[in-house]
């Protein structure tokens, strides 16, 4: 399919000729639209020009960019003629009308160049779509339509530069409402385990959130039960607004039933083994009916796309956000994560999940949520006698750490004590051994239930460990008790 006449196109050239001969007239004017306005905005060649030229005399130092300057520059390229000659310039002089508001003219040029940029991005997408391709399927194609979509959506988002300090600080005195409001506890949307609730303040928005751990510590699951409380938390509280109601979970390794079956069980405290395999009996059952009624309406979408990359994750949160709101992000994990197939980190892995730390870190300040991302650690860990995760430990660690504003350690000592039950050597006694053994059982018995979390980095506040409850049959972790090592209490 051809594309339309330029002609027929979305412009106004009266608009153009308006701003260029302001900015003759008042070349001050250049420093409240240079961010707005790029010379390929403009729509007639000649103006593109014209801008461009304006462009490089302001922003090298000189002083004035008039029809003299404009003049020189141009015979000295031996471009004069293709702009109208010197006439052209004194006509867009003489013509200057002072215009009271040039941002809104800026802005109105660059919403005609969006509007050709996607009339144009929609012919690309229809041809594209009309060549059968055995090497690109049409899943591909939406894919690429996406991409280019979302590109076109970031170059319309004009709003940056600097912030008055007082705009600053009547946003960060409205944080520190919310943290007062709330009984002096968190300012942001709480995980529903108080303890960390409280040492962390909560999710806030713009957070980049990394929680680490070995195999068997149980951070898909501590996620997961985050998640749903968040989920939860959005669906019964009436002060969260709108668009802000919902859970992204980017399950890169878990399929979106089996982690529907982890909140399932976690919710009705029934075994996900017993459900697996159908060991219920009616009671039961009538459980589950109830629980998913009440479950299928809280807001938490899965996304088990495997190997999904950093490019899609933003696009799907940026869909999401705004057809059914977003308030938070969970991806389980960063080292499943593609990179955008960037040249310069092809075949370097280290610069790759740089690149990914770095994408989640702009994607929660783009959106204002939270994101919550997955890490494992390195198997150093194993080999030293002291299991408690470090900073160190983090894979590709360096980007990870920097980007991140807090980094969590998921860490249950029963992991390492329940399979480490000692074994009889041929010189012990019998008594030695039974010794021995009792106590191993102790051991394991008093840590049955106990999981910590250790914050290793936050950048808001302090470092520490947040003592939990954790129940593995249920992958269910809670606020702690002093109990929680009399595992009888909580068959």
């Amino acid at each position: 399919m051809e594309k339309p006449d330029i002609t027929k196109l979305p412009q106004n050239i009266e608009a153009e000729q308006a701003i260029l001969g302001a900015l003759l007239a008042n070349n001050k004017f250049y420093e409240k639209i240079g961010d707005i306005l790029k010379p390929e905005h403009f729509a007639d060649a000649t103006h593109r020009k014209i801008y461009k030229a304006m462009s490089k005399l302001l922003a090298g130092g000189e002083r004035t960019a008039d029809i003299i300057t404009l003049k020189s520059y141009f015979e000295q390229e031996g471009t004069l003629e293709q702009v109208g000659g010197f006439p052209y310039l004194v006509k867009l002089a003489e013509s200057a009308s002072p215009l009271t508001n040039v941002e809104h003219y800026a802005q109105f040029i660059y919403d005609r160049y969006l509007r050709r940029e996607l009339i144009n991005t929609g012919y690309e997408i229809i041809n594209s779509a009309m060549e059968e391709s055995l090497e690109t399927s049409a899943a591909d194609q939406i894919s690429e339509a996406e991409k280019s979509l979302y590109n076109l959506a970031e170059q319309g988002d004009t709003q940056g530069g600097f912030i008055d300090f007082g705009a600053a600080l009547t946003s960060s005195v409205k944080t520190i409402e919310k943290a007062y409001q709330k009984g002096g506890k968190i300012s942001g949307v709480p995980t529903g385990l108080n303890q960390l609730d409280y040492k962390i303040g909560g999710l806030n928005d713009s957070d980049l959130i990394i929680l680490a751990g070995r195999p068997g510590m149980g951070k898909t699951a501590l996620a997961t039960n985050i998640a749903y409380n968040v989920a939860d938390f959005f669906a019964r509280d009436k002060n969260t607004p709108p668009e802000k109601r919902g859970v992204a979970f980017f399950s890169l390794e878990m399929s979106a039933d089996e982690l529907a079956a982890r909140i399932l069980s976690s919710t009705i405290q029934i075994s996900s083994h017993k459900m697996r395999v159908g060991d219920l009996d009616a009671a039961a059952m009538t459980r589950i009916a109830g629980a998913t009624r009440e479950l299928a309406n809280i807001p938490l979408y899965i996304d088990d796309t495997p190997g999904v990359s950093i490019n899609a994750i933003r696009t799907r949160a940026r869909r999401l956000k705004r057809s059914k709101g977003l308030g938070l992000i969970v991806i389980d994990y960063i080292q499943l994560i593609s990179g955008t197939g960037d040249k310069k980190s092809e075949g370097n892995r280290v610069q790759e999940v740089s690149e990914i730390s770095r994408g989640l870190k702009i994607l929660a300040k783009e959106l204002k949520i939270p994101v919550i991302a997955l890490s494992q650690l390195n198997r150093s860990v194993e080999s030293r006698e002291d299991k408690q995760p470090q900073m160190s430990d983090l894979r590709e660690s360096g980007s990870i750490e920097q980007d991140a504003d807090i980094v969590m350690f998921v860490f249950r000592e029963n992991y390492y004590i329940h399979n480490s039950e000692p074994k009889k050597t041929e010189s012990e006694s019998e008594e030695a051994f039974n010794k021995k053994h009792a106590e191993w059982e102790i051991r394991d018995r008093n840590t049955k239930h106990q999981a910590e979390v250790i914050i290793g980095k936050q950048r808001h506040g302090p470092v520490g460990t947040v003592k939990l409850g954790w129940d593995g049959e249920y992958t269910l972790f809670r606020n702690f008790a002093e109990d929680e090592r009399l595992p009888e209490q909580h068959g």
